[in-house]
């Protein structure tokens, strides 16, 4: 049964139970009841399954089927390594569970709980009542044998037993292999879980197998399925004369692409012009559903994938290369389909007038950051001499991408500029260097352009009020917004909240250009961040608020995102005569899972990335043991402290490492406090950091604070930091 399909039928079935006449039956009675037919019966089952699961029915201990009770909230368990966990419900604050309550639930388990009492004031607490669904049948570890049996240890730290493996259950691994397990019992209170090896992924120090278990780990899909790779062999490699008629023909435009040097999969491109005192900006994206048709095996499978995925040592695309790099893709000097937004920008950065059209383009040139940072930064006259032709192009760029910018925080749009890390690696995969990768104007002035046009898209399909997938961001809670009020209230900053209890963006940029330049500076920027809520993709319009935008959505990028793809086809079909009402019935049933979907995706993606990261940035320090440098404590937890190197590198001071007193965690003012002496250590506090220990499995990097007055190494403490 197809996605939409289910939608419909879930609909039905919460109908009929939710009525008034529904008294609970079994799964028999209803399909009589409902006339589903004896084949069918199975779907039926399907349609109640996604309900309990959902957390919308629930089934009795005679098979019956009734509404849930609605204090038995429904969400997804978060496990970690210290036993306890989180259950995410959509709309509410992650609700804490202690190891006992969690009866026997694993991390990403669809779980039901019950709230407790008084946990109000508090995060709240729950206690897990039951499993619906098990969401890790698949594990990544490495496996151990003796001589009767082999246990596998897994990687992810959420899920903190060992695997107990019958030897003829085993496919012969040996110990040190890591190995893809299937779980076939997931144990009790005192019995380990069960699985069988499905398959061997190599040995532990065999090259690029610490990534691809990563990758294992996640489930994230490197290979094209054959029947997708068939329907991608019919995709020309040129566009058709048919596929440019009745488009607007923007081919005789100047018009650039700008992005990274290594980038391939180029779906945005660039045109500016001024008359008068009105710019006038094109956003160009790539048109890939011309390629990629709705329900099409492809179509599939991109919205499986949800999203490109960027590793440090490649990329997993949601669309295959012949796509993504090849007709898709907006290379110089070719004719290539694309979705336009062309905007008339006043002087004060106000979009006056706008027009969107499926266009033909040709691009000019293919610019890299670099070369355009060095035309408009450095003035670097090499460069200016090999693109003189587009130098006033640059110029008129970057006075627009002012305009915009200076609108935008006039609004109280939010700009954190934390460094990223760049981790360049051998041929092997060994990481050679890790530097912040910082921003520089010219991937400023594509931010830009890219948030306008997102904006404007946003905005005149929220008032069109056709079905849309919007990007939102919503407003923190009150309580975290209090909590990190008191806490500036101790450097002498204050946040202004609302009459009614809710905090303007504009509140969280004013304290952040307050606090540029100070000490304290990391340190409030990075409790802000944390104090805000997630982005996701949503069907309903609630605002952006860390771009203080009413209107947000993800339109230029839809070769590496679905959420832009899909907006992209709906945009397309209301371009071509609108959307009948059968359609937009289509949309409205089939954009929430979509939307859902495409977060969850997300969010997979994001830690995956964070995981191979870290593994690297623990390679890479293993050379550093027992060399000192200066670092920043970026995080304090009640078992001690994190500090951030220059090059990102995060590692451990524990607390039972620091053994001149009795240490703990004051958590209302983010301190590590000492109990008879007064040393205390702050958040953003610079401090000098021995390398005591890295350890690849467990991804941790262990530091312990350095005695300037003894250097036992006599080595550079610099050398890591200049990396």
């Amino acid at each position: 049964m197809d996605k939409i399909n289910m939608e419909e039928k879930k609909q039905q079935v919460y109908e009929l139970i939710c009525s008034e006449l529904y008294v609970p039956m079994k799964l028999k009675e209803m399909a009589m009841f409902m006339q589903v037919p004896k084949e069918r019966r199975e779907e039926l089952k399907e349609v109640l399954d996604a309900l309990m699961t959902e957390g919308k029915v629930e089934v009795s201990s005679r098979g019956k089927y009734s509404k849930a009770n609605e204090n038995v909230l429904t969400g997804s368990y978060m496990g970690t390594s210290r036993g306890f966990g989180f259950v995410r419900i959509e709309g509410m604050e992650d609700v804490y569970i202690s190891e006992d309550d969690a009866k026997g639930a694993m991390h990403s388990d669809t779980v039901q709980i019950m709230l407790k009492n008084g946990s109000q004031g508090k995060r709240q607490e729950g206690v897990v009542v039951k499993i619906l669904a098990r969401g890790m049948t698949e594990v990544v570890g490495t496996f151990e044998r003796n001589k009767k049996f082999g246990f596998v240890k897994p990687d992810s730290q959420k899920f903190v037993k060992d695997i107990y493996i019958p030897l003829e259950r085993s496919k012969g691994a040996v110990s040190g292999h890591k190995v893809v397990v299937g779980i076939t019992d997931f144990g009790g209170k005192n019995r380990k879980p069960e699985g069988k090896v499905q398959e061997i992924i190599g040995h532990i120090n065999d090259p690029g197998v610490d990534i691809l278990s990563i990758i294992k780990g996640f489930q994230l899909p490197l290979e094209f399925p054959k029947e997708v790779m068939k329907y991608v062999e019919t995709i020309p490699d040129e566009v058709s004369s048919a596929d440019m008629a009745g488009r607007m023909d923007l081919r005789d435009w100047q018009m650039v692409t700008i992005d990274g040097e290594d980038a391939k999969d180029l779906d945005d491109a660039i045109s500016i012009t001024k008359e008068g005192e009105f710019y006038q900006l094109g956003v160009h994206i790539a048109d890939v559903t011309n390629y990629v048709k709705e329900n099409s095996v492809l179509d599939k499978e991109a919205l499986k994938r949800g999203t490109s995925v960027y590793l440090v040592d490649r990329v997993i695309p949601m669309l295959p290369h012949r796509l993504s790099n090849g007709i898709c893709s907006l290379n110089q000097g070719v004719d290539r389909l694309a979705l336009s937004c062309m905007m008339e920008i006043d002087g004060k950065g106000t979009v006056r007038g706008h027009r969107i059209a499926e266009t033909v383009v040709r691009i000019d040139r293919r610019m890299t950051y670099t070369s355009v940072n060095k035309i408009l930064e450095d003035r670097d006259e090499k460069e200016i001499e090999e693109y003189r032709e587009f130098v006033q192009m640059f110029e008129l760029m970057a006075e627009l991408a002012q305009v915009l910018r200076t609108k935008r925080k006039k609004r109280g749009s939010i700009d954190f500029d934390f460094p990223e890390s760049k981790i360049i690696l051998d041929e092997k995969g060994h990481p050679l260097e890790i530097k912040p990768y910082e921003r520089n104007t010219a991937t400023k002035i594509i931010e830009d352009f890219m948030l306008i046009a997102n904006e404007t898209i946003a905005q005149d399909y929220f008032w069109q009020e056709l079905p849309f997938v919007f990007r939102t961001h919503d407003t923190p809670d009150l309580e975290k917004m209090v909590k990190l009020s008191t806490f500036i209230n101790n450097f002498g900053y204050d946040i202004k909240l609302k009459q009614d209890d809710v905090i303007h963006p504009k509140e969280l940029q004013k304290l952040l250009t307050k606090i540029e330049g100070s000490p304290e500076e990391v340190l409030i920027s990075r409790l802000t961040l944390r104090s805000m809520k997630q982005a996701r993709y949503t069907v309903d319009c609630t605002g952006h608020f860390g771009l203080a935008a009413q209107h947000y959505c993800h339109f230029t990028s839809p070769i590496r995102r679905y959420p832009d793809l899909q907006i992209h086809r709906i945009i397309k079909e209301n371009l071509r005569g609108g959307l009948s009402e059968k359609r937009i019935s289509h949309y409205e049933r089939l954009l929430h899972e979509v939307s859902r979907h495409s977060s969850d995706m997300e969010r997979r993606a994001d830690e995956a990335e964070r995981e191979t990261d870290k593994l690297k940035k623990v390679e890479y320090m293993e050379r550093f043991i027992g060399e000192t440098f200066e670092g920043v404590i970026s995080s304090i937890t009640t078992w001690g402290m994190y500090v951030e190197l220059p090059n990102t590198v995060e590692g451990m001071v524990h607390v039972t490492s620091l053994q001149d007193d009795y240490y703990y965690y004051d958590e209302e003012h983010y301190e590590m406090r000492a109990e008879h002496l007064p040393n205390v250590y702050k958040l953003g506090q610079k401090v000098t950091i021995k390398v005591v220990g890295a350890d690849r499995l467990m991804r941790t990097v262990d530091f312990e604070l350095f005695d300037e007055g003894v250097n036992d190494s006599g080595e550079s403490r610099n050398e890591a930091d200049s990396q």
